[in-house]
């Protein structure tokens, strides 16, 4: 099977070369093979993975171990720089090492190179104290003479002040060896330099211990692929900007070019996995341009560019910093490569090219250009608008523009958005003659369903500019092309009061509130609704559809100042409980017994009910007898999870309260069971009643009601389940106190939070 096969998708139907599972698959099937059968693989793999260090190392180690020195080397010029990963880079010193270990003075020497070479672009990295432990255990091992002895000194004493001041995971142990370090040459030396550094080590460990908790939030082993949206890579797209946010407010306090150094190489790590994402590589090229260089930002841009080679937005980008520092030819190979290469956005590649030719080469230069390009078969009617208001507007030459329009309505006479935009532009010239001409052009050849917005623009400017007799005219006219009535149904073509609404009104001024405009924009939709004789599914439906009319005109009229918000009507179904036939009369009493229950178990983690057969046989009779009813879907498990608290004993009918009790009392009316009281949102997502806050479920109401008639009232519960528990361990407490009667409710006493049913034995 070819490498590229194995990186399709599950069904096979196309090539995905960024699935991940296969190419891990693909590294591990890679280690079992001969070096000549892997490198294909391993090629594909970095063609798609070129910043995995992980499949870097795979790769450069299989030549290290056959001791294709040449080939390890040439690996290595190919991805130390771009992936600064501590593990890549300490395989990258033992090969050296390896070479070198041999060659006497000159092979230290060129060890020692490597060391510095790799401290200076790895060094600031959390995990490369063991690369500074190394370096100095090298540097000690060196052997010197009596007279090179101090210059080893001196070198020493630099890596460790360069390693005490970076925070690694290692800078404890670092200073304890600078410390003896220090000690061991001499002491009264030591105690100035340990006192002049000891400020600057308590820093870095303080900055350590912070930026610890950001480099924890990332997943070094993601390989780099184009966002799709998942959860993780959003979460880690953020974690790699906090960390960012926190480099660069320098919570060090060291000098601005050290600091550009650290925020460089976290930069540097962030693309070794947004290596796909725009948005990250921009960032990276206007911080250089901001705080370093030019020449580093573009080297920046020319990065991400060869990485993501359609991104049109990162070519505008480029384009446009080359351009603002003067560099007009760059940016312009820039726009024709958008021209040439973007098929998908030509259109907007040729307007943009128009604009930088007036800015840079003056407007006979975008005229030329425009020339060439109304000719092509793939520009649209949006390039001749551009063209037409530029001359209008800047060079204010309105008959070139009047030209421009004119040539092409030849072509987009079809297109109501040119229409509209030629109408604006007589409109500007107060050619209301030639404004009206058009209008009719255009209407004589559009289609009904394409000519709404034009039709609407024609009333609207003989609302503007006409008198009531042409105002009439097109409105009717509008309504006949439109709605296309016949003989039979002339319903649709008189005048109504909206009409006089829609002809009085301005901008955001109406002549009626909005709760009148609401009420003629449905009844006016009702009317053509019931007239075409719409289906039974549409009449059901309707109040949806009234609402994204209505709404539509409401905002217009208060689009500022009504706070009104309107339910979800797509959600809603129509639920009548006095269509439920063959009910037991006991049915509202247990209603009421799992509202009950319901709130004493709000805050508790509800059982998965792993045995139906420990359902009590008075349950599941009820369960049996419930009517089939088209409304809400309550969650199975948690309904269950409710009833199996309910303490029913088998063969009883339920608790002892009388159903003229129940129904009597304010609680069970019929808006409440159709749902149509308060509902609050059960933590598990199902919407459920609660009792009100500071009123128990049922009690007497003895000012009210002299026969201490039971009612039933609510409370809201938290929504928050910390709260929930607090509540009920601060309810817990205080039944404790007053005694065993408050703790275990009697036959006439309950719960008021649990929700126990207080029910009297009078």
């Amino acid at each position: 099977m070819s490498e590229e096969s194995k990186l399709k998708d599950g069904d096979g139907a196309s090539t995905n070369i960024y699935n991940v599972e296969a190419a891990e698959i693909l590294a591990n099937e890679a280690l079992l093979l001969p070096l000549s059968e892997a490198v294909p693989i391993y090629e594909q793999l970095l063609s798609t993975f070129p910043t995995s260090a992980r499949f870097w190392k795979q790769y450069v180690e299989a030549y290290m171990a056959v001791g294709n020195d040449e080939a390890t080397k040439q690996i290595f010029s190919r991805c130390l720089l771009n992936c600064l990963q501590i593990s890549l880079w300490r395989c990258y010193i033992r090969f050296i090492r390896k070479v070198n270990d041999k060659k006497g003075t000159e092979g230290m020497e060129e060890i020692r190179k490597a060391f510095e070479f790799m401290l200076s672009y790895v060094g600031c990295d959390m995990s490369a104290g063991p690369l500074w432990m190394e370096y100095i255990t090298f540097l000690k091992s060196m052997p010197v003479t009596t007279a090179q002895e101090s210059q080893r000194m001196t070198s020493l004493r630099k890596i460790y002040q360069k390693a005490i001041v970076t925070p690694t995971h290692q800078i404890e142990q670092l200073w304890k060896d600078y410390e003896n370090f220090e000690n061991s040459i001499n002491r009264t030396l030591a105690k100035g330099l340990l006192s002049e550094y000891q400020p600057k080590y308590n820093s870095a460990r303080a900055v350590y211990r912070e930026r610890k908790k950001y480099i924890d939030e990332i997943d070094w082993n993601m390989l780099a692929v184009p966002p799709n949206g998942s959860f993780k890579e959003e979460q880690q797209c953020i974690a790699w900007k906090r960390l960012l946010a926190f480099e660069k407010a320098n919570p060090q306090r060291i000098d601005t070019a050290s600091s550009n150094r650290r925020i460089t190489f976290t930069y540097e790590q962030c693309m070794m996995f947004m290596f796909h994402y725009p948005d990250i590589w921009y960032d990276y090229a206007t911080w250089h341009s901001r705080n370093t260089s030019l020449d580093s930002a573009v080297k920046v841009f020319q990065r991400a560019l060869k990485a993501l080679p359609d991104s049109a937005p990162l070519k505008y980008a480029y384009a446009e910093l080359e351009e603002s520092h003067g560099a007009i030819q760059p940016a312009k190979k820039m726009y024709e490569s958008l021209v040439d290469n973007n098929s998908s956005v030509t259109s907007l590649a040729h307007i943009q090219f128009i604009k930088f030719l007036r800015r840079t080469e003056g407007i006979e230069a975008a005229r030329r250009y425009f020339l060439d390009a109304q000719k092509l078969s793939n520009c649209t009617y949006h390039v001749f608008i551009y063209y037409a208001m530029m001359t209008f507007c800047l060079d204010k030459d309105v008959k070139v523009a009047h030209n421009v329009f004119e040539a092409g309505l030849k072509k987009f006479m079809n297109e109501p958005d040119y229409i509209l935009e030629y109408a604006d532009f007589l409109c500007r010239l107060n050619d209301d003659k030639n404004v009206r001409v058009l209008f009719e052009r255009a209407l004589s050849l559009l289609p009904p369903e394409n000519s709404e917005e034009v039709w609407k623009k024609f009333a609207k400017f003989e609302q503007t500019y006409g008198d009531l007799t042409s105002i009439f005219k097109v409105e009717r006219r509008r309504k006949e092309a439109l709605y296309r009535t016949g003989e039979e149904d002339t319903s649709a073509l008189e005048s109504t009061l909206n009409d006089v609404v829609s002809r009085y009104n301005f901008m955001d001024l109406w002549p009626c509130s909005s709760k009148e405009l609401d009420h003629l924009v449905r009844q006016e939709w009702l009317a053509r609704t019931v007239d075409k004789k719409a289906d039974k599914s549409a009449l059901l439906n309707w109040t949806n559809s009234l609402d994204k009319v209505s709404m539509g005109q409401v905002n217009k009229v208060h689009s500022q100042s009504s706070k009104v918000v309107y339910p979800d009507t797509s959600r809603m179904v129509i639920y009548d409980p006095r269509k439920i036939n063959g009910m037991h009369r006991n049915f509202l009493n247990f209603t009421e017994e799992i509202l009950a229950i319901s709130n004493s178990i709000g805050s508790a983690n509800y059982k998965a009910l792993e045995d139906l057969e420990t359902v009590a046989p008075a349950l599941v009779a009820f369960s049996t007898n419930l009517p089939s009813v088209e409304g809400p879907f309550p969650d199975v498990e948690t309904v269950l999870s409710i009833l199996m608290q309910c303490s029913i004993p088998a063969g009883a009918s339920g608790i002892s309260v009388s159903n003229q009790q129940v129904v009597s009392g304010p609680g069970l009316s019929t808006s409440d069971i159709s749902g149509s009281g308060k509902t609050r949102l059960h933590p598990n997502g199902s919407s459920r009643r609660f009792p009100r806050e500071g009123q128990s479920l049922f009690r007497k109401d003895i000012d009210r009601q002299e026969d201490d008639e039971t009612t039933t009232q609510s409370r809201p519960l938290p929504r928050d389940m910390f709260r929930i528990r607090q509540m009920q361990k601060s309810r817990g407490s205080t039944t404790s106190q007053t005694g065993s009667a408050a703790s275990a409710p009697s036959a006439g006493t309950g719960s008021a939070f649990s929700g126990e049913q207080s029910i009297s034995t009078d």
